[in-house]
């Protein structure tokens, strides 16, 4: 099949990056069908359809593909009944970027064995399904440890354990944070990295792969908070890393004819320039965000294009800039109000993506800020005010 430009897109996962994706394929001409487990997603509030229902329900999500019968399907999250999307591929439906990279990214166990059966490096890790196997597990690898849900989203369930109590508070803080019924978490060694970045792949049908200038970012609570293009890295690190993320996205999609988009793959750099596999997901990526302001086609334009076959040509990347996370405060739950758009937009070459959430949450992200850098985009951040709406 060649290039489309009027092509039925069934999104699975309507949040903030479903929202830029939504947008950006509309401009290339698609019908989206924008799904997620609740009403007035952002991606919903863009999209050309909506469908609520919970996409681990197996028999649901085989049904609403049959009903809908899309050119793509596309996932933006991880909580999907995977092994659906292996079926309705080997039926002859094209998933994004391919069923298999997305049934393995869904658990980090899957993805994290594969990674070291392709020898790249990784963190020592291990998996525990119990409070006392993990205290064990975190024993053998000594020392300071990270654990996170092997199935979870945006850093949720993610800490760091130094010390039995810990480890055993960790396992409950994994718990709670997991997504699915799979009780695994993966504990592995903390790294004392210089940099994490995303390293930005583009697969494309029949054509190169194409790697974007290294993203930086800095995390808290597991999820990112802000980040910045380019990351200044060694020129060897940049090869190490676009050396690794093309084995494994390689892996991910061979043999599947119509295998394209983006992947966001991350990685760990340390002093010493050495450059560590962490987690890769198969779409774009909260920390791209960034792209928005330093591309001239952001991760959801290079995703768009690449699902559809369509060519990307000269170099995506514009300017420097910086992005920063707009979020609900420690305690915040309900409906809410934000103020302070126009005083945080009277900062020089700045720009503010509010994702338009019906509620907040704990630590929930709903816009970010994005500025020529990180010290410009969190004062762009920091004027806007989020406050429970009133009754």
């Amino acid at each position: 099949m060649g290039p489309e430009t009027t092509a039925k897109i069934l999104l699975l996962g309507s949040g903030e990056l479903g929202k830029e994706l939504v947008i950006s394929l509309q401009r290339l001409g698609c019908h989206v069908i924008a799904c997620d487990s609740y009403e007035g997603a952002p991606a919903m509030q863009v999209a050309d359809e909506a469908i609520i229902f919970d996409m681990l329900d197996a028999d649901r999500l085989g049904a609403v593909i049959d009903d809908r019968a899309p050119d793509y399907i596309v996932p933006e999250i991880e909580a999907i009944a995977t092994d659906v999307l292996v079926t309705k591929e080997a039926d002859g439906h094209c998933v994004i970027p391919s069923a298999r990279a997305v049934n393995l990214t869904m658990n980090r166990d899957r993805i994290r064995d594969r990674a070291a059966e392709l020898g790249l490096r990784t963190a020592r890790f291990a998996y525990a399904e119990s409070e006392d196997d993990l205290v064990a597990r975190a024993a053998d690898i000594d020392g300071k440890v990270v654990i996170k849900p092997v199935m979870s989203s945006s850093g949720k369930g993610q800490s760091t354990a130094d010390g039995e109590a810990e480890v055993r508070a960790a396992w409950q803080f994994a718990i709670k944070g997991m997504r699915g019924n799979r009780r695994r978490v993966i504990v592995e060694e903390f790294i004392d990295f210089d940099c994490e970045i995303t390293l930005l792949t583009v697969k494309q049908r029949g054509g190169p792969t194409l790697f974007m200038p290294p993203i930086g970012h800095v995390q808290e609570r597991g999820d990112y908070q802000w980040s910045w293009q380019p990351a200044e890295l060694n020129p060897a690190a940049i090869r190490q890393a676009e050396t690794m993320a093309k084995l494994i996205t390689d892996d991910l999609t061979e043999g599947v004819e119509r295998a394209a988009g983006l992947f966001g793959v991350e990685f760990f750099v340390t002093k010493s320039g050495d450059v560590i596999f962490s987690e890769l997901s198969p779409r774009p990526h909260d920390t791209g965000l960034v792209t928005l302001f330093t591309q001239s086609l952001s991760e959801f334009d290079l995703h768009a294009r690449a699902l559809l076959g369509l060519p990307i040509t000269g170099k995506p990347f514009a300017r420097s800039g910086a992005s920063h996370v707009i979020l609900a405060g420690a305690n915040d739950t309900g409906p809410y109000t934000v103020t302070g758009l126009a005083e945080a937009l009277t900062e020089k070459d700045s720009d503010v993506r509010l994702f338009g959430k019906p509620v907040m949450k704990p630590y929930r992200r709903l816009g970010v800020a994005l500025a020529p850098s990180i010290d410009e985009a969190r004062q762009v951040a920091s004027k806007i005010a989020i406050r429970k709406a009133s009754n």
